[in-house]
């Protein structure tokens, strides 16, 4: 390579290294600016998450410190008295108050409680008001008219929903209450030949079946 190739190259080389540094000065504050805002954001994100296990932890340290008084009444106050960080501890808070109401016989109390409960807004999950919807009938009994007993119940029961026994097993017991006891025994031998059910309903239900003078796993004649 000669001399004056030499030259060139130094040159050609020099010139793109003045390009790039020009580039950098030019527009360097942008790359900076993007490593700014990608820490900033990953640190905000962290602070953020911190926030919400310190909330929830508060949370959960109220909600403990509320059922370790001496009665089910101071309970159901210190309960209502807290101010739960989101949606879902407000269900589960909510969902003692009911229990508390119920031991200490307010079943209208721990109704409402979970009525209210089941009619919140799409924020809270859909079967967690179908519970309280469910647990609140069940508070209530007789309280509730049977034909809005029954169209509440038969909501619940629809396939595929996740208290359909329990809510088929309910329309049983308002069989008998209405005074259909063949109703109720073809409802209850329909629940134990479900793949789903459980043990524990399959044991009621075979016994109502027999204390209603039927046969379980029979169909009523």
């Amino acid at each position: 390579m000669s001399d004056t190739d030499s030259f060139i190259e130094e040159v050609t080389e020099e010139v793109r290294r003045d390009r790039l540094f020009g580039m950098f000065r030019r527009y360097g504050w942008i790359a900076g600016a993007a490593v700014v805002v990608i820490v900033g954001g990953a640190a905000w994100n962290e602070w953020q998450k911190a926030e919400r296990v310190s909330a929830a932890q508060d949370t959960g340290d109220a909600i403990f410190e509320a059922i370790e008084n001496p009665d089910d009444a101071a309970r159901v106050a210190a309960l209502e008295a807290l101010q739960p960080n989101s949606p879902e501890a407000q269900v589960l808070v909510d969902y003692l108050v009911a229990s508390h109401q119920l031991s200490e016989g307010d079943n209208a109390g721990a109704a409402a409680t979970l009525k209210a409960v089941s009619e919140t807004g799409t924020d809270v999950p859909e079967v967690y008001r179908q519970i309280a919807l469910y647990k609140s009938l069940v508070a209530n009994g007789a309280e509730t008219p049977a034909a809005e007993r029954r169209s509440l119940l038969d909501a619940l029961a629809a396939p595929g929903a996740p208290l359909s026994l329990l809510a088929q097993e309910q329309l049983a017991l308002l069989d008998i209450e209405e005074g259909n006891p063949d109703a109720a025994i073809d409802r209850l031998n329909a629940i134990i030949a479900d793949a789903g059910v459980t043990g524990g309903l399959r044991n009621r239900a075979s016994q109502l079946i027999v204390a209603l003078g039927g046969v379980p796993g029979t169909a009523n004649q």
